[in-house]
C-alpha cells in the first residue's frame, strides 16, 4: 500500500489558479477539512488568507516551465508525494475568430491547455511511482457548446475535455483517477477580465451585431448565475470521493445544456444560438 493510500495520512493537494474564484474557495474548503494544501498562482499576495490558514503558498505561472517544475519539486521535497492535482488556472478573452489576435489565442491555449499539460507531466511520474493519485481538470460547459464570440476560449476547453478523456484511459490501470469539472456561467471575476478585453477591442461592422448581442445576453446570464461556492464544493467532492465520477456538472445550465448539445442537430443548435444573440 502506498503512503498516499494510508487512511491516517492527510492528502497532499496542489491546486493552480488559487488566487481567486474556484481555486481560492476550494483551497479554503480543503484546508478546513484537514488537507495539506499547496495553492499556486502568479499573485501570492492574494493568497495571504490561505497562508494564514496553514496553506503552503506557491508562486507559479503555469505558462513557465521552470516555475511549474520548481513548484512540483518543492511539494515533493517537503511532503514526499502529491495525492491530488487540481488544474484550475484559466484565462479567457472573448472576440470573433477573425478579430482575436493570434498572440491572444496562443496565450489562452498556453494557460488553459499547455498549463494543464505542464502540471500533468510534472506530477504524473510521482503518482505513477506510488500507483496512486487523482488529477482534476476544470473544464466548462463550453467544452461541449461553443457560440459566436467565445470560439477561441471554447476551443481551449474542448481541448481540455479531449486531453482528459485520453489521459483517463492511459492511467486507469495505474491507480490514478482523472476527473472533469464542468461549470456553466459562474460569477468569479473571470467574466470581468473577458468582457474588458471584448469591450476594448475594435470590431468590424460585420461582427458588431454578434458582439453586442453576446455582450447583452452574457451580462443578463451572469446576473442570474451563482457564485463559485457550488463548483468549489463539487471539486471537494471529486477530491474526497472514494470513487469519483468522471464528470461533475456543477450548474443548472451545464447539467441541462451539455447533454442536450450532443442530441440536437447542428442546424437547430445554430438557429437557437443565433436567435438568442440577436435578441438585444
Amino acid at each position: 500500500m502506498s503512503q498516499a493510500s494510508e487512511p491516517n495520512l492527510p492528502k497532499v493537494v496542489l491546486i493552480t489558479g488559487a488566487s481567486s474564484g474556484f481555486g481560492h474557495r476550494t483551497a479554503q474548503k480543503l484546508l478546513h477539512k484537514g488537507f495539506i494544501v499547496y495553492p499556486a498562482a502568479r499573485r501570492v499576495e492574494r493568497m495571504q488568507d490561505l497562508a494564514d490558514d496553514g496553506a503552503h503558498v506557491l508562486q507559479m505561472d503555469v505558462t513557465r516551465d521552470e516555475e511549474v517544475k520548481n513548484g512540483v519539486a518543492r511539494v515533493i521535497a517537503e511532503q514526499g508525494r502529491i495525492d491530488v492535482l487540481i488544474n484550475n488556472a484559466g484565462y479567457g478573452a472573448y472576440g470573433a475568430i477573425e478579430e482575436t489576435p493570434i498572440g491572444e489565442v496562443q496565450y489562452q491555449f498556453d494557460v488553459n491547455v499547455f498549463g494543464y499539460g505542464r502540471l500533468i507531466q510534472a506530477v504524473l511520474p510521482h503518482m505513477r511511482d506510488k500507483r496512486d493519485g487523482r488529477i482534476i481538470n476544470v473544464a466548462s460547459l463550453v467544452s461541449h457548446l461553443s457560440t459566436p464570440i467565445i470560439g477561441w476560449y471554447a476551443a481551449t476547453k474542448h481541448a481540455v475535455d479531449a486531453m482528459s478523456d485520453a489521459l483517463r484511459m492511459e492511467v486507469k490501470s495505474l491507480g490514478i483517477d482523472v476527473v472533469l469539472i464542468e461549470p456553466g456561467a459562474v460569477k468569479t471575476g473571470f467574466e470581468d477580465v473577458a468582457f474588458a478585453k471584448l469591450d476594448a477591442a475594435p470590431h468590424a461592422d460585420d461582427y458588431r451585431g454578434f458582439v453586442e448581442g453576446f455582450r447583452n445576453y452574457a451580462s443578463r446570464m451572469y446576473k442570474r448565475s451563482p457564485g463559485p461556492d457550488g463548483t468549489a464544493e463539487a471539486i471537494v467532492r471529486a477530491t474526497t470521493a472514494r470513487r469519483p465520477r468522471v464528470r461533475y456538472r456543477t450548474t443548472r445550465d451545464s447539467k441541462l445544456l451539455a447533454p442536450l448539445s450532443s442530441l440536437m442537430p447542428d442546424w437547430i443548435s445554430d438557429w437557437i444560438t443565433i436567435r438568442q444573440l440577436s435578441d438585444r
